[in-house]
């Protein structure tokens, strides 16, 4: 029914991350050979980094993680707390306590997985270019000990067993498939969507194996042009036309033949594309002049948040894809993936 939303719709699973975010010059960015509008999970030659960006730059902690954030914002569009829930691990320290008390005044109903092996997860959030390039290198610490028993648990199994709606980052391929796979058998026996997003680059080429077990269950698909070219690549699609791929992403093997796959990319300024049913439709992003534009971080994960809000509403597709366009527009005007004030989003 539109427009009657009701706690715990929507799960995610994904890696809560405390975002450590500064304007850094690109010599920083080279000495840990690093690129511009990258994403990569931290080596032991980056460990210093996080220190040295603190001594150096002037840092905001946000709380960070793909998964994270697109409820976050899902949460800031509904304007009703609890209707989703989140599930990732952290370890016991004053980190998860920011990020607890952060993600649930932002009206996320926060589950997390405690451990004592790790500390929470930290992610370097490196913005350049006046704003226009974020390159992120995340160092999964305690993020990476969650295990399947986590959702097992009643108290845990209850969220899935009430949720409608079911969202994972591709970040999460890398931590734990066997929970990926139970939520995605969940959400097919009981015909609910599941939603994944292909994340970044690196996940399409050395987690594939993962990445292709879950592909038959999902729904809908999310990715940026650069995630896309990468995984169309890896499967030898041979073609970089992002309306081919587009098309080519839907027809893959799927389980739930009573939901055709969706896949939508986004694509920075340029048109946001959605393929379904054999057509691919464009749908126009706004276009904010250069100076507006404060750091990009967290635009796609804004992006799904927005179209996840319309989403659970009963929302036609459009209305959710142009309220994703309106969300990421949002947040890349303001440092991190932070919001203020109520949302205007009107449709």
């Amino acid at each position: 029914m539109e427009g009657v939303v009701r706690s715990g719709l929507v799960v995610g699973l994904g890696n809560p991350l405390l975002d450590i975010s500064a304007n850094v010059d690109e010599d920083f960015l080279s000495k840990y050979d690093m690129k511009p509008n990258n994403a990569i999970l931290a080596e032991d030659k980056h460990k210093p980094l996080y220190d040295e960006m603190v001594q150096k730059y002037k840092v905001n902690y946000i709380p960070g993680g793909a998964t994270q954030n697109t409820l976050r914002v899902a949460q800031w569009i509904l304007k009703q707390p609890d209707v989703t829930v989140f599930m990732g691990c952290v370890g016991r320290d004053k980190y998860s306590k920011i990020l607890e008390d952060k993600t649930r005044s932002e009206g996320v109903n926060v589950q997390y997985q405690y451990t004592d092996k790790e500390p929470t997860g930290t992610c370097a959030v490196l913005v350049t270019s006046n704003g226009n390039h974020r390159s992120l290198c995340a160092n999964l610490a305690a993020a990476n000990c969650f295990t399947i028993d986590h959702i097992h648990k009643p108290e845990n199994k209850v969220y899935i067993d009430s949720a409608k709606f079911f969202y994972v980052s591709g970040f999460f391929l890398t931590v734990s498939p066997p929970s990926i796979m139970e939520v995605a058998n969940h959400a097919l026996k009981h015909d609910c969507p599941f939603m994944m997003n292909l994340s970044a680059p690196f996940l399409s080429q050395f987690f594939k194996e993962p990445m292709m077990q879950a592909m038959p269950y999902v729904d809908i698909l999310f990715g940026n042009e650069t995630v896309i070219t990468a995984f169309a690549n890896e499967q030898g699609f041979g073609t970089d036309d992002l309306m081919e791929i587009a098309l080519k992403i839907t027809q893959l093997p799927k389980k739930n033949l009573k939901r055709p796959r969706i896949a939508i990319i986004t694509h920075g300024q340029n048109p946001v594309l959605l393929a379904k049913d054999g057509i691919v439709n464009e749908f126009p992003a706004i276009r904010l002049p250069p100076e507006k534009v404060v750091d990009t971080n967290g635009a796609g994960d804004a992006f799904v948040g927005g179209f996840l809000a319309q989403l659970v509403m009963g929302k036609p597709l459009e209305t959710c894809i142009r309220c994703g366009i309106w969300t990421a527009t949002e947040i890349i005007q303001r440092s991190g993936c932070t919001f203020d004030g109520p949302p205007t989003f009107l449709e």
